[in-house]
């Protein structure tokens, strides 16, 4: 299988600005983000043929901590692997008593065949898995397995697929497209030497119209446009979302984009 063209300097650089952007916003990251629902850890323990419990697990890009305190609470031994500065001390404060080090999926500061299992909650579309696959293969001990999950929009609601075209035509972004292709088996590895298993999960939560329009302004496409164009966004998004939720509470709804691997 061909690996995917390395992307051009200039969407390189933007590529960075995006990841880096989340460091200056980890506060708001932390508080209006949506988590995940049990039944996405479930479908990691059957996917991976073990319990959670008493696994050794590390979560990359663990960014605020909201999986990486999921996984603790059903038992997991959970590492957290974190690159942002922002992010990182945002982690330190919400759960201080979770252990956090510093660094990424590219070069793991972690022990050859130390994992049971390796996680990335909406962050491996941040790595070059030329690099991070082989890092993934590095430290995870033989039976281990990798799990890479999206929390992406139920584009099959109305509302929710008229939200997200005005959103990629307001900030030229595809926002839909870039997590399917984030997703897809091929794109995880471009070298097929992991076997991929999907699933997908279904959720929803309700949450204050602040609340969604702050979840909005939580993301990268949104972080790194000008102020002034993002205070207009919000206040058409607020004007078109009322119409939905008069009472002024949005029912977010969730299908979660799970990949694993089972390594030999």
């Amino acid at each position: 299988m061909t690996a995917s063209p390395s992307p051009a300097p200039d969407s390189a650089a933007a590529h960075q600005a995006r990841a880096h952007s989340f460091n200056a916003a980890a506060a708001a990251y932390a508080a209006h983000r949506p988590s995940y629902p049990p039944a996405l850890f479930d479908a990691v323990e059957e996917l991976t043929g073990r319990p959670l419990a008493g696994a050794r697990v590390a979560d990359v890009g663990a960014g605020t901590g909201i999986s990486t305190a999921l996984l603790h609470d059903r038992g997991a031994r959970v590492l957290a692997v974190e690159p942002g500065d922002g992010m990182a001390a945002q982690f330190r404060r919400g759960h201080p008593a979770l252990p956090l080090v510093r660094g990424s999926g590219d070069a793991l500061p972690l022990a050859d065949a130390s994992l049971d299992l390796l996680t990335y909650a909406q962050a491996w579309h941040w790595t070059d898995p030329a690099r991070s696959v082989p890092e993934a293969l590095r430290v995870l001990r033989p039976g281990g397995a990798l799990a890479l999950w999206w929390n992406t929009d139920a584009l099959d609601v109305d509302w929710i697929a008229e939200a997200s075209r005005r959103v990629g035509r307001y900030f030229d972004v595809d926002k839909p497209a870039e997590v399917q292709r984030a997703a897809r088996t091929e794109r995880a590895d471009p070298s097929g030497r992991l076997d991929f298993t999907r699933r997908q999960v279904r959720w929803s939560r309700r949450v204050p119209l602040d609340a969604h329009l702050a979840n909005i302004a939580s993301h990268s496409f949104f972080l790194v446009c000008p102020e002034d164009r993002r205070t207009a966004f919000l206040t058409e998004e607020r004007e078109h979302l009322l119409k939905h939720f008069p009472d002024g509470v949005v029912e977010e709804i969730y299908d979660v984009f799970l990949l694993v691997a089972v390594t030999p």
